[in-house]
């Protein structure tokens, strides 16, 4: 069921985003006067089609289900002798250069659109996600020698006001890039007679980063992570080790072997941490301390011993549904698309150079992956998923490689400066080097995606 619904999933994204990016093309080459043959969904050999309208285009479902075309009427690829006076002027290559542009570039711009008005969406709708507010900083980190010490409350990124924790990740992410420092401005509670809260502004370097850890948890290196709630336990599950040793429903663990325990997550990795090891717990429980052992179970799952104590510790942070008026949505919609796609375009460039492992290539395999979790997490995730592959989509396409929309907006561009079209001889060349350079992006991706179902 999982597996079906994985594909399902991976279906209906990507043949979206096909239909989206052709429909682009067919749409401004129509406005164009254009004539479209045919508008194809999949590759190779046609398997249905059905012809509508006055130019009788076909559209069609071809047996490969990765990509989709536009035919249009081209003397490259038809023979136009004895065509009519009327069906010759509306072929591709008699159209002016700025045109043929503007044809080319309509499909990648459709991606772009569809994941603004994606995200527009999402943010008038409502983003459940975790509020940014910090866990308890480890020493010895970047983020405490800053001055963050937990429990601080991030409202602005470099004077940008945020609202959810994957806008402080994305910010921070976008600032790693450039290896300098950001500016946080902070709310944390005042511990003075007086209560209430207190604003600080922290200056936090982010030099220390490395463009390789920018693949994993960055923020982890820096030392901030995600706030969780004090670890007040749950359901306490009967005969198990913390039954035993008295531990009961709704007690506040403060203590484990005389170190101080800030939230749940530090109790579960602790305990986790330590099979068949005697551990002092120190807690309150109604208004008063207590203090027992209790000695974890060594369980075993696929080679990995931990320990377990069986009893429910909630880790769910603190939620907040971030939502914005339609315009405030359709511009950080905006917003959202052109930094994605410029992290996009730093990330490949520290590819070409080395800085960022090519083991980030991906393929359809785990697009497929994710669009199943995504699908299965629920429908504003699903959604963002589909927004950012659209957002891929769009840059992939206009990278200057020959056979993509990139590479022939570079041959319109040169002749745009030259005044005449770049020779046949040398598209022909440029073309076969342009699959060579598909095909080989194609095989590392599909090698690392092998490596990832593995592994």
């Amino acid at each position: 069921m999982v597996f079906l619904q994985t594909i399902l999933a991976f279906v209906v994204a990507l043949g979206s985003l096909v239909i989206i990016h052709e429909l682009g093309h067919y749409s401004v080459a129509r406005l164009c006067g254009v004539k479209v043959l045919r508008f194809s969904v999949g590759m190779g050999k046609i398997v249905f089609s059905r012809r509508f309208g006055a130019d009788q285009t076909e559209w069609a479902i071809s047996i490969l289900p990765l990509g989709g075309y536009v035919k249009m009427l081209d003397a490259r690829e038809q023979d136009i002798t004895g065509m009519s006076p009327a069906d010759l002027k509306r072929e591709f290559t008699r159209q002016s250069v700025w045109r043929r542009m503007a044809i080319v570039a309509a499909g990648p711009l459709a991606n772009f659109i569809l994941a603004i008005l994606l995200f527009a969406g999402l943010y008038i709708h409502g983003i459940p996600e975790p509020t940014p507010k910090l866990r308890t900083v480890a020493e010895q980190t970047v983020a405490y020698q800053a001055g963050l010490r937990g429990g601080e409350l991030v409202t602005a990124v470099n004077g940008q006001p945020i609202q959810i924790w994957s806008d402080l990740r994305w910010k921070l992410l976008q600032a790693a890039l450039e290896k300098g420092s950001v500016k946080l401005d902070v709310q944390h509670p005042n511990t003075g007679p007086s209560g209430g809260n207190l604003l600080d502004t922290i200056t936090l370097p982010l030099d220390s980063v490395r463009p390789k850890d920018l693949e994993g948890d960055f923020l982890g290196k820096l030392g901030i992570d995600l706030a969780r709630p004090k670890a007040v336990l749950g359901r306490v599950m009967p005969d198990g080790p913390a039954m035993k040793a008295g531990l009961r429903d709704g007690d506040l663990i403060t203590d484990v072997n005389g170190v101080a325990i800030s939230d749940g997550l530090a109790l579960v990795e602790k305990v986790r941490a330590s099979p068949d090891k005697k551990l002092t717990i120190a807690g309150v429980r109604n208004g008063q301390k207590f203090q027992l052992d209790v000695t974890p179970e060594r369980q075993e799952v696929k080679g990995e011993t931990f320990g377990l104590i069986k009893v429910e510790v909630p880790l769910a942070p603190e939620m907040i549904v971030a939502s914005s008026s339609p315009v405030a949505a359709l511009v950080k919609g905006t917003q959202k698309t052109w930094d994605s796609s410029v992290l996009t375009l730093k990330m490949l460039g520290k590819m070409l150079v080395g800085q960022v492992s090519w083991k980030n290539i991906t393929g359809p395999i785990t697009i497929a992956d994710y669009a199943g979790q995504t699908a299965r997490v629920g429908a504003i995730s699903y959604l963002s998923f589909i927004a950012f592959i659209s957002i891929s989509l769009g840059v992939m396409n206009l990278l200057p490689i020959p056979v993509l929309d990139g590479g022939l907006l570079l041959y319109y561009s040169v002749e745009v400066l030259t005044g005449r079209p770049v020779p046949q001889r040398f598209g022909e060349i440029a073309q076969r080097a342009g699959i060579g350079i598909l095909l080989t992006l194609m095989a590392v991706a599909m090698f690392n995606d092998i490596v990832r179902l593995i592994f």
